[in-house]
């Protein structure tokens, strides 16, 4: 303990073994060798920190689109949520169906069954 008593002396004095212990310490650490300014540290804390595209506040600042998608999907089948435009557009399929305006997907059309009578 006694050694590292004299230790922490002789780094606090400014003797050059002090100054180049110093120095190699900040330089293994990551931290300023040399004595800067306040406007030369800017610099150094900009580019100490992560990068932007690395933050997650920046990579993920939008919501989750799809999920609340779904989840507003899901509050209006229960009835929890209004949805006008999604109400628009079911009246206007139902209206377009009482004038027989339904468009049928290709092959979805009756189809002839053939029967005992038809074979015959």
């Amino acid at each position: 303990m006694l050694q590292l008593y004299k230790y922490s002396n002789l780094i606090a004095k400014e003797t050059p073994y002090a100054k180049k212990m110093k120095a190699l310490s900040n330089q293994i650490f990551g931290e300023v060798v040399r004595p800067t300014d306040r406007r030369s540290m800017r610099v150094v804390k900009m580019f100490s920190e992560e990068p932007k595209y690395k933050q997650d506040e920046f990579v993920n600042y939008y919501p989750r689109h799809v999920e609340i998608g779904n989840l507003i999907k899901h509050l209006r089948n229960y009835g929890l949520f209004r949805d006008e435009h999604e109400d628009y557009r079911e009246e206007q399929t139902r209206l377009r169906a009482l004038r027989g305006k339904v468009y049928k997907p290709f092959g979805s059309g009756p189809k002839k069954s053939k029967t005992l009578i038809d074979t015959v």
